[in-house]
């Protein structure tokens, strides 16, 4: 029986952590090859584009403290 994507991630989430970074270190390593090289060419020119929409003044950043502060008090901590 081949799991869903949902059920498979439900039964990751269950292992121990040491046992999830050691799946997430070989799923990783498994993204080689041309397909990783058309991955990183899309993630640079992600980053550029954003870089230049601060740089233009279209999009305004947000101080790094501050973002921390509203994910913690989204998650309650």
């Amino acid at each position: 029986m081949v799991l869903s994507i949902k059920e498979l991630t439900e039964q990751v989430l269950k292992l121990p952590f040491e046992e999830r970074v050691e799946l997430s270190d070989r799923l990783l390593a498994s993204l080689s090859g041309p397909e990783r090289d058309e991955m990183d060419k899309l993630l640079v020119a992600e980053i550029l584009r954003r870089r230049d929409e601060i740089r233009s003044g279209a999009v305004k950043g947000i101080d790094g403290e501050q973002v921390l502060a509203e994910v913690r008090r989204r998650v309650g901590r």
